[in-house]
């Protein structure tokens, strides 16, 4: 079994950002009222700066950024761009299991037979999500589902992060001088 975890780079921000381009150089905050009980759904890198992160209050996202963008979450909106970008996602991998609009799992093992064949697969998805939304991913790919989903954050934004395991000693070697890659065990 070769599975991805595709996770979409701080989402609501991203489609926020591309509705209104100014956005963009901007510290972002997807979330509630700054001076009321809000919580924050999402921040942009720039708003990360900061140490502003998803469930963290308004309030406190706003002491720690004085000149953040605050916009209120456009769920609608956000449902589109994600069918959009599941649709694109299966154009590549036929089999996803969505875990939320900006979330879900990929049975590469579908269409690619190793990880080398999974790491251009991965590849294409990065390239179709980015040419058809404009959007990035990170991807996380491994053996399993909890492996990847780890993976998946780990170079966060567009990374892509490949976890070798119980692979022999000659495809170890064929595919890991490639950066993005990690040899690891996992412990039951």
């Amino acid at each position: 079994m070769i599975v991805a975890h595709l996770d979409l780079d701080a989402f609501y921000a991203a489609v926020e950002e591309l509705e209104n381009p100014e956005l963009r150089t901007k510290p972002l905050i997807v979330g509630g009222d700054p001076h009321g009980r809000g919580v924050v759904a999402t921040a942009n890198y720039e708003a990360r700066k900061f140490g502003i992160h998803s469930a963290m209050s308004c309030a406190e996202a706003l002491r720690r950024c004085r000149h953040a963008v605050f916009v209120r979450p456009r769920h609608s909106l956000y449902r589109e761009y994600s069918q959009h970008v599941w649709e694109t996602v299966r154009g590549v991998v036929p089999t996803v299991e969505r875990t939320g609009l900006d979330e879900g799992y990929l049975d590469v093992g579908e269409v690619a037979g190793d990880f080398l064949a999974a790491r251009k697969v991965a590849e294409a998805v990065h390239t179709a999500v980015r040419a058809a939304t404009s959007l990035t991913c990170s991807l996380g790919v491994s053996t399993s589902k909890v492996v990847a989903k780890i993976a998946s954050d780990h170079r966060k934004p567009a990374g892509l992060v490949i976890v070798l395991m119980s692979l022999d000693k000659a495809k170890t070697e064929e595919i890991a001088h490639h950066e993005d890659v990690v040899e690891g065990v996992v412990a039951a």
